[in-house]
């Protein structure tokens, strides 16, 4: 009987996703990507909407690929809304925008990039929580 070819895990298809990913801002994104993934234990990634995608409970953080000039990130949680940063842009009922466009600007915005993203997982995590 012939063994039944397991599927990739997540973190496997996100490295072959970035194997054949073409992007003129692909070392950035490598980058942002590492960012995320250290900033909190709590996040996991996975291939959604054809791109990384991170998530904790519920979907947090996607990369969107279209934009070739800037590393284009979208917060889709509610909860990102109530985050205040100079980083976060748009002014929409459940999700923010953020932006790079070049390596400078990330290693600039780390340390702020990665406080967003801690406290964003504490408000999803305190928004999730179960009620007894």
């Amino acid at each position: 009987m012939a063994k039944k070819a397991q599927k990739p895990s997540d973190a496997e298809q996100v490295t072959e996703y970035m194997k054949k990913l073409v992007h003129p801002l692909k070392t950035e994104i490598e980058a942002v990507k590492s960012i995320i993934k250290q900033s909190d234990p709590r996040i996991s990634e996975r291939i959604k909407w054809n791109a990384p995608s991170y998530y904790f409970i519920v979907d947090l953080v996607t990369f969107n690929h279209r934009m070739e000039k800037k590393v284009h990130l979208v917060f889709h949680n509610e909860a990102i809304v109530h985050i205040k940063s100079a980083l976060l842009e748009g002014d929409h009922k459940d999700r923010r925008m953020m932006y790079f466009k070049d390596m400078d600007e990330v290693q600039a915005n780390q340390p702020e990039l990665e406080r967003i993203l801690r406290e964003y997982m504490d408000l999803v995590e305190r928004r999730n929580a179960p009620t007894h």
